[in-house]
């Protein structure tokens, strides 16, 4: 019988997921699918306990919120009633717990009763079923996330749940009994497996709308109700006998009273997935011997359930519930017969099998992760898997991926990380606190003309070890300098840093041999342009002197000349306007 939900009941704040897998770890039945390194939470193998929730140190994992549903029942003209689990009085403080039906009353509720009113009646009807059947084994099933766990993960104990519907089921149905087929049920509790349960064919026309603790805690809040501030007042029903104690591990088998001559049998409570599992896969008939095993998913029961999310220890929850009980302890004389509802009901194998894998595909996957031979198979359990062949499984179902292996991931890692420096062009060293080499990759070797037998000599068998040595004794971490080593004919410029956690230093050469040479003949080209163009500016100045010193001897002779000639004419003002022609146009004096 295939539970059809109406929306996702736990899902993933993807937001908040961050890559860590304790979802996929915490996680009983590996419900949770990895994708993407996103993890999400497949509802068809999911049994609802909650664990993924409770155990997710970021929040990402979330249960469905029914406050709406609950607010919209409230606000309408429906009468709403309210069954609340007894692990409500392990949940609120002292000074609270005696007040939450009036609290629950002004929310708008029109009858709040306990869930262990149909506790009781479950423990009657389970002692007839188990008294009435042939079973040597019977397992108790008011725990919804046993039930889920039964019928997808170990269907060979089917036949040995008692056919009991739940506390929840049990009580819806004598409310409606009691107040009418009309009215609207809410029930609040610890756990997320209730809002599954509440869906399934038996309980869906009996629940409205399920709550967690934590969601009424919001309630109150959104309604500006103090619980604290009420009055004190009482539930509309009083539970009886031990009923309330079903929230603890063995509390229904005190409730029914196994001691009496019919049930002298052997009681098994278990409580917390590590007893469930191990005791549904271990109990065997045993001849005429009869056992009831009592499990609860949650450690300690009903009062460490997901929804709860109050800061107390399990040991102060169960006083608190204890003393609850204790102070509202019905008398004998006061205990209700059993119902005539009939409270019976089904259970039946809920899981598509996957498909079985061959040896081969799964050998395929783990060589996908470097796991050839069973001494590479670690079982580290990173992954969130207790082995290597179960996470290859997981792989297989599309559950999980390769990357989900922190050896594989860490090995793949390093072998990048070998590549890139051994394929780096820049020589790379590592010296010991006494500058002794440790390693040293194929351009360094090349570099410095050496080879692995230098591994082990101190770096000044190479070079000088001075810049080695300063950093050392720097409290600087990197040291920096341009080196010329001409011994090697090469110049680098080298980064020294110190791996402080190590006491080891690492040193990095950068070739620039050939840039140094280019910016020498840079340089010398510079200087020899600089005096080429000296030499030339030199030479015109000379050339410019000689040039103006020939214009003045041939100015002057010119002059001579002309005043020679005047002379012969016998023309002495037109030699003296001649030569002042003659000097306007030579500059002359």
């Amino acid at each position: 019988m295939k539970n059809k939900m109406e929306n996702n009941i736990i899902f993933t704040n993807k937001a908040r997921c961050r890559d860590c897998y304790r979802c996929v770890r915490a996680c009983p039945v590996k419900a949770v699918k990895m994708e993407n390194g996103q993890a999400t939470v497949n509802e068809e193998l999911c049994i609802f306990c909650g664990t993924c929730i409770k155990e997710c140190p970021q929040g990402a994992k979330q249960y469905r919120n029914d406050l709406a549903k609950v607010l919209s029942l409230l606000k309408s003209n429906e009468r709403v009633v309210c069954s609340i689990a007894p692990s409500f009085a392990s949940v609120f403080n002292s000074w609270e717990v005696k007040r939450i039906p009036s609290a629950l009353r002004k929310l708008g509720f029109a009858f709040v009763s306990e869930t262990a009113v149909g506790a009781y009646q479950v423990s009657l009807a389970s002692n007839r079923e188990i008294e009435n059947s042939n079973r040597n084994i019977s397992i108790t099933t008011a725990c919804p996330a046993v039930v889920n766990y039964v019928e997808k993960y170990n269907p060979e104990n089917l036949a040995n749940l008692v056919k009991i519907v739940s506390p929840m089921t049990a009580h819806a149905m004598l409310l409606k009994e009691k107040l009418g087929n009309d009215i609207k049920t809410v029930f609040v509790g610890p756990c997320v497996a209730k809002k599954a349960e509440a869906e399934r064919e038996q309980s869906s026309n009996l629940i409205d709308a399920v709550i967690t603790f934590e969601e009424l805690r919001d309630l109150f809040e959104m309604e500006n109700i103090i619980p604290g501030r009420c009055e004190e007042s009482d539930f509309n029903e009083k539970p009886a006998g031990h009923s309330r104690m079903f929230a603890l591990s063995g509390g229904q088998m005190k409730t029914s009273d196994y001691e009496s001559d019919a049930f002298s049998m052997n009681v098994i409570p278990v409580s917390g997935y590590d007893e469930v599992s191990d005791i549904l896969q271990s109990v065997k008939s045993n001849g005429n011997d009869k056992y009831v095993i009592e499990p609860l998913f949650c450690r300690q029961g009903c009062i460490n359930g997901p929804g709860c999310r109050v800061e107390k220890s399990i040991f102060d929850k169960r006083n608190d519930l204890l003393k609850y009980f204790s102070s509202q302890k019905i008398t004998e004389d006061e205990l209700p017969e059993q119902t005539e509802l009939d409270l019976s009901t089904s259970f039946g194998e809920n899981l598509d099998i996957f498909s079985e894998f061959t040896e081969d595909e799964i050998k395929a996957i783990l060589a996908k992760t470097g796991k050839t031979t069973e001494e590479d198979e670690l079982n580290c359990g990173a992954c969130g898997y207790s082995t290597c062949r179960d996470k290859a499984i997981a792989v297989l179902k599309g559950m999980a991926e390769l990357e989900m292996c922190i050896p594989f991931v860490r090995r793949m890692a390093e072998q990048r990380t070998d590549k890139i420096i051994e394929s780096s062009p820049n020589g790379i060293v590592i010296l010991d606190d006494e500058l002794n080499i440790l390693n040293m990759n194929p351009a360094f070797k090349r570099f410095f003309m050496c080879s692995e037998a230098t591994c082990g000599k101190n770096i000044s068998y190479l070079m000088d070890p001075e810049p080695f040595v300063k950093l050392k004794a720097a409290s600087d971490s990197v040291f920096e300098a341009t080196v010329h080593h001409e011994k090697y004919g090469i110049t680098c410029f080298e980064k020294l840093y110190m791996l402080e956690k190590d006491r080891q230093y690492v040193g990095i050469f950068v070739d620039i041999t050939k840039s140094e040479s280019a910016r020498k003949q840079l340089d010398s080209l510079k200087s020899e342009t600089v005096s080429q163009a000296r030499e030339l500016l030199d030479h015109q100045i000379n050339f410019a002197q000689q040039m103006a010193k020939f214009l003045g001897e041939n100015t002057a002779k010119g002059e001579k000349l002309v005043d020679n000639l005047m002379k012969l004419s016998g023309d002495s003002e037109k030699s003296n306007g001649g030569n002042k022609w003659l000097r306007d146009i030579y500059g002359g004096k």
